[in-house]
């Protein structure tokens, strides 16, 4: 597991937490944090819209029923959860991305997309 106090955000800054209710991160620590471990490197702290949940049940992704045998809850809309970057990237592409919080969002995700197309999703605080 990374250190989160040690690991950067988008935006060069420590990473802060995304969220504990629902407990997101790949390590389930709150954080965004990855590393070699996490294939699918989740990366991306976005606040959950039902738009999304359907287009990623669609694509073969259901992140709406809860699966507790690996330690997921199922989301809802307004949840914080840490996406994998390269379906948030496939879901911008698609006009259903959900906004992000860039304080919360592990620099691992610049390897994949831009800051710019991030800050274009951007929560206001």
């Amino acid at each position: 597991m990374t250190n989160q106090k040690q690991d950067k955000n988008v935006l060069g800054t420590p990473l802060t937490p995304c969220s504990f209710d629902p407990l997101t991160g790949y390590y389930r620590d709150g954080c965004c944090t990855t590393d070699a471990l996490d294939r699918g490197s989740h990366t991306v702290c976005a606040i959950i819209t039902d738009q999304f949940l359907n287009y990623s049940k669609l694509r073969g992704n259901d992140l709406i029923t809860p699966r507790p045998e690996v330690n997921f809850p199922g989301l809802k809309a307004g949840d914080q959860w840490c996406l994998c970057v390269s379906r948030w990237e496939e879901a911008a592409v698609a006009g259903c991305a959900p906004l992000v919080r860039l304080e919360s969002t592990h620099e691992a995700s610049l390897n994949v997309v831009t800051l710019e197309l991030l800050k274009a999703f951007e929560a206001s605080v």
